[in-house]
């Protein structure tokens, strides 16, 4: 599925096989997940994108070929293909450890060629194991909503009660990681979204209720996953002080004027850029052995914008997956 341009449909359309480059495999796609990292792309709200673009990032593919060089992972291999595709190795941030800012990045389904497609391409150091326990269609959330969630989880300072603003794809998975770190979780949606508040409760938020409304008792983190920006001086409100205030989207709308007040009292307002590969490889050892199950919708290949469409209009619970050759598993 092909975006020639932003703010258009994706395209169905045949375009060569890809053949894997020094240092690279190609991969089978099994499932791909849909973030909405892709719907601000195909949205034209990120708009450096190559054109035109096989969107996705949250690609399980089965290796079928190396690249000169390539021996990571053998034949027949399972592996995740993530946003973070390749990075320049040389920067400040880089030789830092932290290539999850690097200078000169290239991401997956923006910069490269994605997962809505029946195969790609990926640099082999930036691939991740994915845990045996995992379908491809319920692994594949994981490597981006849940390797948010995850990041912004460790961004937001240990708190005994964090608040998640916004209950879709990453929130769904770092309830679940938060639940089995014991820590409390409440969660905020629309105030008339009653099924997203319900779907909350089942998965161990002890309250869930209007994110414009204040908390029934102080949180000590939030984390803000919708890409709404009024809503982080409702966050800043509900926070403990001392408390810490996470961003995880990529894209978000203004945030409006506020009160100093808000932020006194050595309140922190973060945000949450891309990724590490050890905050993959941390996180896919942990969501097994915290029982982490992603709930998902999936669609053919050839139905990616109906993925799209639900997830813009708040429809999908969890988190929605393109299989290109059909699958046997269901939510």
């Amino acid at each position: 599925m092909l975006l020639e341009q932003p703010r258009t449909a994706l395209r169905s359309t045949q375009i060569p096989r890809p053949d894997p480059g020094p240092g690279e495999v190609l991969v089978d796609v099994l499932a791909c997940g849909v973030c909405r990292t892709d719907l601000h792309i195909v949205d034209g709200e990120l708009r450096e994108p190559k054109l035109p673009l096989v969107c996705g990032h949250q690609i399980v593919g089965r290796v079928v070929e190396h690249g000169e060089g390539a021996a990571r992972f053998e034949v027949g291999d399972v592996v995740g293909i993530g946003w973070l595709g390749r990075t320049c190795g040389t920067c400040p941030f880089c030789l830092a450890g932290r290539e999850n800012l690097c200078d000169a990045p290239t991401f997956t389904g923006y910069h490269r060629d994605g997962g809505f497609a029946e195969a790609a391409v990926a640099d082999e150091r930036y691939c991740l194991a994915v845990p045996a326990e995992y379908s491809p269609e319920r692994a594949a959330p994981l490597l981006c909503a849940g390797l948010i969630g995850y990041r912004c989880l460790r961004m937001a300072a240990d708190p005994p009660l964090v608040g998640l603003y916004g209950f879709g794809a990453a929130a769904h998975i770092v309830c679940q990681v938060a639940r089995y770190e014991g820590r409390r979780v409440f969660a905020f949606t629309r105030a008339a979204d009653a099924e997203a508040q319900s779907f909350a409760l089942e998965l161990g938020a002890e309250w869930a209720g209007d994110a414009l409304a204040p908390p029934p008792e102080p949180l000590d983190a939030a984390i803000i996953f919708a890409p709404a920006g009024e809503l982080v001086p409702h966050a800043l409100s509900a926070v403990v002080k001392g408390g810490t205030v996470v961003l995880g989207g990529i894209h978000m709308t203004d945030i409006p004027s506020m009160p100093y007040e808000l932020l006194w009292g050595e309140r922190v307002l973060r945000t949450v850029a891309n990724l590490t590969r050890a905050d993959g490889e941390a996180f896919m050892a942990l969501a097994p052995r915290a029982g982490v199950r992603t709930s998902i919708e999936t669609f053919g290949l050839a139905e990616a914008n109906e993925a799209l469409a639900g997830l813009r209009g708040g429809r999908i619970r969890g988190s929605a997956v393109l299989v290109p050759r059909g699958s046997a598993d269901h939510p």
